[in-house]
């Protein structure tokens, strides 16, 4: 009833709601206020371990009801911030038997197991490769490479005033001449000797 009350309430209305709608608002949230404030007793609460103490099952019921949107909305909503504190105080009740620790664990719980192994995972796909890296690194060195050098032959011209590069290996050079890579030019049959 609430709930679809205020959210039904299209901007324009805010201003025009009514002094009884303000108070009911107010007055509901003084009494969840006051039966989450009520200290647990634990002579009343004796109950299995595991078993839900009498707090949270109110906080259950709140739940089901669909309060804890209606607290969302309330946080959350730019006019309705006179209802800040109430909120506050509602949602600090909420939480007091918790421990910061206890509510960081739980959000974290599944999150920072599947976190943890997907950094095992990434770490063992990361030394895997580190590995084939290595392996094709050593089998790079025991390749011959094909490139015997580039050198200077000094006192032998090309065309120009500039000394020959030779690109062949030393073991050629006894045997190099200007003609070198040349395509020997072909006479025709009736022409050769």
């Amino acid at each position: 009833g609430l709930w679809g009350s205020l959210t039904a309430v299209s901007p324009q209305d805010w201003e025009q709601r009514q002094e009884e709608d303000t108070l009911l608002i107010e007055r509901i949230l003084l009494l969840v206020r006051n039966v989450l404030h009520v200290p647990p007793d634990p002579t009343e609460e004796q109950g299995v371990d595991g078993d839900a103490s009498v707090h949270d099952r109110v906080l259950w019921a709140l739940h089901i009801s669909g309060m804890d949107d209606l607290l969302k909305f309330l946080a959350s909503a730019q006019v309705e911030q006179q209802w800040a504190l109430h909120v506050l105080e509602i949602i600090s009740l909420m939480f007091r038997d918790q421990s910061p620790e206890e509510l960081a664990a739980l959000g974290q719980g599944t999150a920072g197991v599947e976190h943890g192994e997907d950094t095992r995972e990434l770490e063992t796909l990361r030394q895997r490769e580190l590995a084939e890296k290595r392996a094709r690194a050593l089998q790079r060195t025991s390749r011959h490479s094909r490139f015997g050098g580039s050198y200077v032959l000094q006192g032998v011209k090309s065309i120009g005033d500039r000394d020959v590069v030779f690109h062949k290996g030393l073991h050629n050079l006894k045997s190099y001449t200007h003609d070198l890579g040349k395509e020997p030019r072909r006479l025709p049959r009736r022409r050769q000797a």
